[in-house]
Order: structure tokens, then sequence, then C-alpha cells
């Protein structure tokens, strides 16, 4: 009976989750155009409605009802990256935005680790007597869902205090790399420009080409996340019905990941994806997710005959996933921000400037997102329906050697600096 309940929840949760993703989907391109139009920052904060109201809902049916309102505001934590990234994007610089990205990831990797087991430990303690003698008729997660509402407010009053408004506002670190950059081109001639630490950089690409090259990034972080969040979906089924793992020691493998995750974006992803390349870069994190889906699809093989090999495999393919972790969807956003259209003003004039529509960072960005959450949508579903019909070995193989079509996709655009 316990079982027959836990699927359940675990099929509702799903459910609720693509609900979710559909409509994030759906509004993230339209979000990103407001944006452009109104502000980062006012379209940033009407978002957050949607996290308020999930914090407010008490039964389930108001709990449903702030799903799909979080989901059409794009109040979800996943979707607020891509504000991060529009506004770091108005406010950096070629040479530093892929750094700067990092910082964000960090934060979200250390945020993913200590968040849910804050929330299982107010879950866990019995609600406040005065509480109780009154009468309200409270479920576990009260306590856990007024923290969160103290949170956010603070966070919203954070927001509206101290946050500027970055949209069409240029920095002047921007302006210095503008005129070193002329300057260097002039010295030069005509063909290459410098960024950080004395890398050649091709001029910046013809707007045709950056289209293109948008639609391409967009195409790929559709098929990475949807193979890839198929496989977070799984990869603790696979833990609970082949090594008999509690909820603990599933908490604890994945955050371990996320915190490996958040230590390799510090210590690696951050020094490194300026100097390499963002297409690079993803095509590294691409090509570990491959390493370790094969290692995952090995390991159902050994558990009974040879334990001790098959939790080794398990620690490498949660390894392999966690260099994925810190470095593919970064290094795909900071190369789509790259494409975009820079706005700001004209100096002479003191316009702001012109922007093709598809190149606009809101919109693009929004777009590129987008591609990402109906990846999200799809992936899960997939992979579990696999997973139960194929197994385990069969559904990770699989999703190895399409982790490895991609990476061969992504040649021609690790070839290429991002411009």
């Amino acid at each position: 009976m316990g079982q027959y309940i836990d699927k359940r929840l675990q099929g509702l949760e799903i459910t609720v989750t693509r609900l979710v993703r559909t409509l994030q989907f759906l509004v993230s391109p339209k979000i990103g155009s407001l944006s452009d139009k109104y502000g980062r920052k006012r379209v940033l904060l009407i978002t957050m409605i949607g996290n308020i109201l999930s914090a407010m809902s008490t039964t389930f049916a108001s709990y449903m009802v702030s799903r799909v309102i979080g989901g059409l505001s794009e109040g979800n934590v996943q979707l607020s990256i891509r504000f991060d990234s529009a506004i770091l994007s108005d406010v950096t610089t070629v040479t530093n935005r892929s750094k700067t990205l990092a910082h964000v990831g960090i934060a979200f990797a250390i945020c993913f680790c200590i968040g849910p087991p804050i929330g299982a430990y107010f879950a866990s303690r019995p609600l406040p007597h005065s509480i109780n003698s009154r009468g309200l008729e409270l479920n576990i997660y009260a306590v856990p869902a007024f923290l969160s509402l103290v949170l956010l407010v603070v966070e919203i009053l954070f927001l509206m205090t101290f946050l500027p408004e970055t949209r069409g506002r240029g920095s002047a670190e921007k302006e210095q790399s503008s005129t070193a950059t002329s300057s260097n081109n002039h010295i030069r001639g005509k063909g290459s420009s410098t960024i950080g630490d004395g890398i050649s950089q091709p001029p910046k690409a013809s707007v045709e080409e950056r289209i293109i090259t948008l639609k391409t990034l967009r195409w790929q972080h559709f098929l990475f996340l949807g193979i890839f969040s198929g496989m977070e979906y799984t990869l603790t089924f696979l833990t609970f019905d082949l090594l008999d793992w509690n909820n603990r020691q599933n908490g604890m493998l994945i955050g371990s990941i996320g915190i490996l995750s958040a230590l390799l974006q510090g210590g690696y992803v951050r020094r490194s994806m300026s100097k390499i390349g963002e297409g690079v870069m993803a095509r590294r994190g691409v090509s570990s997710c491959a390493l370790g889906l094969t290692l995952l699809s090995i390991f159902p093989i050994y558990v009974s005959v040879r334990p001790a090999l098959a939790v080794k495999l398990l620690q490498g393919g949660a390894i392999c996933l966690a260099f994925t972790s810190a470095t593919v969807v970064n290094a795909l956003t900071a190369y789509a921000s790259l494409q975009c259209d820079e706005g700001g003003f004209d100096d002479v004039t003191g316009k702001p400037k012109e922007e093709h529509p598809q190149l606009a960072k809101g919109r693009a960005l929004g777009q590129f997102r987008s591609s990402g959450q109906l990846g999200r949508a799809v992936g899960p579903l997939l992979a579990c329906a696999s997973y139960w019909t194929f197994g385990p070995s069969v559904t990770y193989a699989v999703s190895a050697l399409a982790m490895l079509a991609i990476s061969a996709n992504m040649r021609p655009i690790a070839a290429k600096r991002s411009s």
C-alpha cells in the first residue's frame, strides 16, 4: 500500500512539474520581450508573484493554482536565471561575462544543496503548540512555507532597493572595452581583436550568422536538457531499486553532485571559460555527461556480482554529471548572450541604439530558456517511460549515444570563438 501511494505521489509530482515547465516554455519569450520594452527590474519584480502565491497556498487546490500562476509568471527559480543572464549581459563585457555568469551558477548550486535540507528539517519539526491550540488545521509544510514567504518578501525588498535598471544602460567598462577594441583593430588592421588574456577573437559576426547560431544553440539546449533532466529524474529510481537506498542516502548523492558542481564552477569554469571559449566548455560538459551515462548503464550489471565495483561506477558517473552540471548550461547561456545586440545609447544623438528584433537580449534569451524548459518538460516523461519499459541499462546507454551525437553536433560551435 505504501509503495502504491509513493508511486501515485511520484506520478503527481511529474505531472505538476511538467505542467509548470510547459507553461514556462510558452511564456518565456513573451516575458523576455516585455523586459526589453519595460525594463528588467520591473518585469523581474512582477514575476515574483508566482513564488509568493506558492508560499501562501494552504490547500492542494490553491497549490495547483499557484503553480499555474508561477509557471505563467516565471516565478520559478530556474527561469529567474534568464533574468540574471539578461541583466548581467547588460553590464558586462565579452571578456568577463562568462566568469560573471559562473558566479550565478555557483550561487544556485549552493542554494540547491542547502535549501532542501533546511525545508526538510522544519517540515519534520512539530508545529508550535500556540498554533495548534487555536484550532488552525495546518499541514507539516506550513513552517517551511512561512519561512519561504519571509525570505521572498526580503528578496523583493532587496531587489526594489538595490537592483538598478540595466536595460539600455552601458557600463563604463563596456565603453573602455569598446575603445580598446577599436584601438587594437586600428593597429592590427581588419581581422581580429583581443579579449582577456591576450586571446584573439574575430570580428562580431553578421546579423544573419548570429541568428543562425542562436537557433542552433536553442536546439542543442533543448536536446541536452531533455536528456539530462530525464537522467536526473530516474537516478533516484536507480539507487532505490538496485541499492535499496533511502531518502537520506539519495539526498547525500544529489547533494554531493551539487557541492562538486559548485566547486568546479568556482575553481575551473570561472577561470577557464573565457580562455578556451564557451563552445569548447559546453562540448566538454556534454562529453562528460556521455561518459557518466555510460558508467550508469554498466552499473546495474555489477550490482549483484560485484557490488563494490558497482558503487564505484555510480560514484564515477556522479562526478561526470557534476562536471556537466557545472559547465553546459552556463556555457551555452553565455554563448547565447554574446550573440545578442548590446543595446545602449548612441554617443552622438543620445538615443537608444537600434537592435534587431531577434537579437534583443530579453527576447533572444527568453527563447533560449524556453527551449530548455521544453526539454525539461518532455525529457523526464520519455526517460521514465523508457526506464520502466526497457530498464536502466538500455535507457542510459541510449542516452549516452544521444549525448555523443549532441557533442559531435557542437563541433562547429566549439571551433569558433563566441562573438
